[in-house]
């Protein structure tokens, strides 16, 4: 599926290496104003510009929305928001090699083995280039939300082992130098969620949470609350510990969870050429707020 969401319902399209990349919002009511200059700085954030580990085309490409339709004067008109982003920097001579070789721990092999064909020109649809569109539409999401009292931030807490935040552009940089990668924790804390929000059983607020954050490229883990640390911890120790949800539903304190995101597996270390992260964690933050905001989004 290439759309999120029923209420705010965001489908995205394009391929790492095609003309563009873009998504359409639907949903999103009308008068809604826009700080675009939000939107422009959460892709920043995103290209990650300035962090240790980023890719030379993350450094390298301008990320500028175009937008096609529902925005005016930078208010919303209550119609479907279509906007694209040029791929400006693509450079698919570096994935030749793999045009008739499969990239180990990607999803070339099965993508070919489901549909008969890939784009082998850096991973298609399956390239973290993909969540440019998810910031762009979350940070609508992110808008509308604070106009609730509702906030969202994300943080990077780990690097490897390394949990101090000033050792961790260390940390990636001694990966760089060898070649190789490293993964990372991303912790996301909502604040200002009115109490109630979540439904029973099968839509349970950490339930669209953890679907929002496993849809998103290397996570590879969800917790929140106590999460598997509680695994080890007396129930009279942490039982007054929840997170923030309490049978599916949002009790009005700040709601905690954590996503791991695993190193790529692309690296001249093991032989694969491209220009890849070092540590695809650290530009997963505002993609962990996007998809958060457009989780929350569905309930409110």
């Amino acid at each position: 599926m290439n759309s999120f969401g029923k209420k705010w319902t965001f489908t995205s399209f394009g391929e790492s290496h095609g003309a563009a990349i873009g998504g359409v919002l639907d949903g999103v009511p009308a008068g809604l104003r826009l700080d675009l200059s939000i939107i422009r700085d959460e892709l920043e954030r995103r290209a990650g510009k300035g962090i240790a580990g980023t890719s030379a085309r993350a450094k390298n490409e301008p990320d500028d929305v175009e937008w096609l339709s529902g925005v005016l004067d930078g208010v919303t008109l209550g119609t479907p928001i279509a906007f694209i982003i040029r791929n400006k920097d693509a450079r698919s001579e570096d994935y030749e090699a793999f045009k008739h070789n499969y990239r180990v721990g990607h999803a070339d092999r099965v993508y070919e083995q489901k549909y008969g064909i890939r784009d082998w020109r850096g991973g298609g649809r399956a390239s973290a280039r993909e969540t440019a569109g998810r910031v762009v539409t979350g940070c609508i999401a992110k808008q509308s939300l604070r106009l609730r009292g509702v906030s969202i931030h994300a943080s990077l807490v780990q690097v490897g082992a390394e949990t101090d935040p000033n050792k961790f552009a260390e940390t990636i940089t001694a990966y760089q130098n060898d070649g190789d990668s490293i993964g990372g924790i991303v912790e996301c804390r909502i604040n200002g969620l009115p109490i109630g929000t979540g439904e029973p059983i099968f839509d349970k607020l950490q339930a669209h949470l953890a679907f929002a954050m496993m849809s998103i490229n290397a996570c590879k883990g969800f917790e929140y609350g106590t999460g598997f640390d509680g695994v080890s911890q007396p129930g009279s120790a942490i039982n007054h510990i929840s997170g923030g949800i309490s049978g599916g539903i949002s009790d009005g304190t700040e709601i905690v969870f954590r996503c791991v995101f695993k190193p790529t597996p692309s690296t001249p270390k093991a032989g694969i050429k491209g220009r890849h992260d070092a540590c695809v964690a650290t530009r997963a933050v505002p993609v962990v707020e996007a998809m958060t905001a457009l989780a929350l989004v569905q309930f409110l």
